[in-house]
């Protein structure tokens, strides 16, 4: 599988074929919701022209143009971030060679999330169903609370933002719980539990969410 996510291999089986680039926050992630549920966080953030929640280009076009490095400075809301949303009879033939971890929750059925991010890149505090995270290429950062502690953020800013201006201001008795996975490492996340993610390389991954 590894193999098939090089660069040079996904642009020329999926170069021409659109995908869904969804704002990187809080608000964008969680689709149809209404809001993100509780936080804690600033009362205010910056604003600027609202985005489309989705935006729908050619995979060339965004690997050529719009896969960089995150701007500490941008909003989650000006931050295009291609995972999830992905076209499984496009994709189809890269997630057919996929093998998934081996542990299954009992009466759950596994969906793929498939991404690639610029380094810097991240989703912002959310929760969701149980899965299994996995790197491809690149690392990527976990910060976890449990459901019953919600992390102090602001759901229009990035997970960049939040490491470095929240992040060093945490006692150590409101820091998360955090790891690095580097490619072949495998992540669970439990079922609504708090997390956010930070590439920390230009990076290749793929969720598998049970539900």
């Amino acid at each position: 599988f590894r193999a098939l996510c090089t660069k040079d291999k996904l642009l020329a089986a999926f170069g021409e074929r659109p995908v869904r680039l969804s704002t990187a926050n809080t608000y964008s992630y969680r689709k149809g919701e209404q809001g993100p549920g509780p936080q804690r966080g600033p009362a205010a953030a910056p604003r600027s022209a609202p985005r489309p929640p989705a935006v729908d280009v050619p995979f060339q076009e965004y690997v050529e143009h719009l896969l960089k490095p995150q701007d500490p400075a941008a909003l989650g809301s000006d931050t295009l971030y291609f995972f999830g949303d992905n076209n499984f009879t496009e994709w189809g033939p890269l997630f057919q060679q996929y093998v998934p971890p081996p542990f299954r929750i009992p009466g759950t059925r596994g969906a793929y999330s498939f991404g690639i991010a610029g380094s810097g890149s991240g989703v912002p505090f959310h929760w969701h169903g149980p899965g299994y995270s996995e790197v491809i290429f690149g690392r990527k950062r976990w910060f976890l609370y449990p459901p019953d502690k919600v992390p102090h953020f602001h759901p229009n800013e990035t997970t960049l933002a939040w490491l470095r201006h929240t992040y060093p201001a945490l006692p150590p008795e409101e820091r998360p719980l955090e790891c690095t996975i580097r490619p072949g490492e495998v992540l669970y996340f439990p079922d609504r539990w708090w997390h956010a993610t930070l590439n920390l390389d230009m990076s290749v991954f793929i969720s598998t969410f049970l539900g």
